[in-house]
């Protein structure tokens, strides 16, 4: 059965019960429509609310919402199962249908918000020529192996290869940061320790919600995040600033870029560097 996102106003002063009294008038008459409200984002922060549903069609699910509660939805997308899990996390809820945080924790609700990260390696085309296909290879499992252990060990899901980087998604934006800190330092350590050619990547790194404007999961921030990167210098860290303002309070610092020029970006946009030591 096709997997939707639907997408809610939050009200002002809506609370978390009023939010699970409405999750709960949906299961209740959910199966009249042969529907199945898996779980739920709130959002105050932003004031909205992202509901993640199996139904027959996007309408069907607005059915339900409508005769249980009145709260219909704004939007409503459909979703590819694989990447819901990649960006989204798996079936993680509390007691009363809420996504929390993927560290067990559940009083951590999880907002909904996702960073996401790109490496790509500097110079793959040119390696291969030089190198030939089977160094090539072996130069490029390098880098997956440090990434996906840094992905590991901060919580990042790997959502699919780009065939000379990984992108992947962090319900934590300084989780994200400290990854990549991590996959710098990592391939520095291993350039200093002579094993073979040097291996320099650029990373860069954008937050925003499950949707954007056009309908399209994650599109807008994963461009963004795309394009960072592609404008990060080699070794660098370039991240959005809504990564460097999730990341207040949490001892990170960054170094103020400005705004910056990114295809496909009408306007300039404000960007940070991510200092990084060994």
């Amino acid at each position: 059965m096709p997997l939707y996102m639907d997408i809610h106003k939050l009200p002002e002063g809506t609370s978390p019960d009023d939010i699970a009294q409405a999750h709960f008038a949906d299961l209740r008459i959910q199966g009249k429509y042969d529907v199945e409200y898996v779980k739920y984002w709130p959002n105050h922060d932003c004031g909205k609310l992202f509901c993640l549903v199996h139904a027959p069609d996007a309408e069907s699910a607005q059915d339900v919402h409508r005769e249980a509660h009145g709260l219909t939805a704004e939007k409503i997308i459909e979703v590819p199962p694989e990447l819901a899990e990649s960006f989204l996390g798996g079936g993680e809820v509390n007691q009363v249908g809420a996504a929390t945080l993927p560290d067990g924790q559940n009083r951590d609700l999880d907002p909904g918000i996702r960073t996401v990260l790109f490496t790509d390696i500097v110079g793959s085309t040119s390696a291969t020529q030089r190198l030939g296909d089977e160094a090539a290879m072996i130069w490029l499992r390098a880098h997956d192996d440090i990434v996906r252990a840094a992905l590991s060990a901060f919580g990042g899901r790997e959502v699919k290869h780009t065939g000379d980087g990984i992108m992947a998604s962090f319900a934590s934006a300084a989780s994200a940061i400290k990854c990549a800190t991590r996959i710098q330092s990592d391939l520095a350590k291993k350039q200093n320790e002579g094993e073979g050619e040097a291996l320099k990547v650029r990373i860069g790194a954008a937050a925003g919600e499950p949707v954007d404007h056009q309908n399209d999961l994650f599109g807008r921030t994963v461009q963004f995040a795309a394009r960072l990167c592609a404008h990060a210098m080699a070794e660098q860290i370039v991240v959005s600033n809504v990564v460097a303002e999730l990341c207040i309070g949490k001892g990170i610092t960054f170094e103020e870029l400005g705004e910056i020029a990114l295809k496909g970006f009408d306007q300039p946009v404000r960007a940070h560097a991510v200092p990084w030591t060994l």
